[in-house]
């Protein structure tokens, strides 16, 4: 009874914040507005519309640039975290680096949009014109407002993210098992790919989805920099919450939140999921 007394307010916080919401979202996805006499009636026209043009698009091109600047993310930040642990300082080397990288992946929004635009944003950035006036380069053709720019600016706070949640899983790794594999005559290879490999295995993918789930879900690092100009699900929600392309088109903004909530859900469950395999191991 105490328990449940005390999670109560957590509870609350969450059906009103969290199931209400959701709940709104799921019963508007399926309502339709007349532009005309704005009467309300059940449709599943909203429903209909996300899946094809110009939303459809939106979500194929948020899936790929969440799904492209997860898996590099997670690569280059398992790459770091495995040297920050290697290094021969590695207690203050460390320390500065999880440091850093609790304050790189919480910079997001309009702030790290600016200060790419500062730096390498079209003729104006600082570095962009160092190159073109002073040495007479440029950036190779490379465009900050453009998929590739946008995959850049992400990979910024993706990267320190993935180093804050893999390094845990890389520091549970017991020592043992390693002396165990030499002892018995395992090469390196041999030891990470039948004991280290699949141990990190459920920690290295359910952090690539955490990856995946922020990339997907962000939105005012996008708009700062891109605009419309790139179909993306929380720029078109954005619109047509808006009513900036159609009149009336609230309710398939609801509809496009909605399926991006069913989209974030299942990779939370997927989540959840190798979470609970890597607690067999490294508890």
């Amino acid at each position: 009874m105490l328990v449940v007394l005390g999670a109560l307010p957590f509870l609350l916080y969450i059906a009103v914040f969290l199931v209400l919401p959701i709940g709104v979202l799921a019963v508007e996805a399926f309502r339709a507005t007349d532009p005309v006499t704005f009467e309300e009636t059940w449709s599943t026209a909203s429903v209909e519309a996300i899946t094809d043009g110009a939303y459809r698009r939106a979500y194929v091109g948020s899936l790929q640039l969440s799904l492209i600047t997860a898996v590099i993310g997670a690569a280059l930040g398992l790459a770091l975290a495995i040297a920050v642990l290697r290094a021969r300082r590695g207690r203050l080397l460390r320390r500065l680096v999880l440091t850093a990288s609790g304050v790189l992946a919480n910079f997001g929004g309009i702030p790290l949009a600016f200060a790419f635009i500062a730096t390498i944003g079209g003729n104006a950035g600082v570095v962009t014109a160092l190159l073109t006036d002073t040495l007479g380069l440029g950036l190779g053709g490379f465009s900050l407002y453009s998929m590739t720019g946008l995959a850049l600016v992400y990979l910024y706070f993706l990267i320190p993210l993935m180093v804050l949640t893999i390094i845990p899983a890389l520091e549970a790794l017991r020592p043992q098992w390693r002396e165990a594999a030499d002892n018995l005559g395992a090469t390196g290879w041999q030891y990470w790919r039948y004991v280290g490999g699949p141990v990190l295995l459920p920690p290295v993918l359910g952090a690539t989805m955490l990856l995946f789930a922020s990339a997907f879900a962000a939105y005012a690092t996008a708009r700062a920099l891109v605009g419309s100009s790139i179909p993306l699900v929380t720029l078109q929600i954005a619109d047509a919450l808006s009513s900036n392309v159609v009149v009336g088109s609230e309710n398939v903004g609801k509809a496009l939140a909605l399926g991006m909530v069913v989209l974030i859900g299942l990779v939370m469950v997927f989540y959840a999921w190798v979470q609970r395999r890597t607690q067999r191991w490294l508890t």
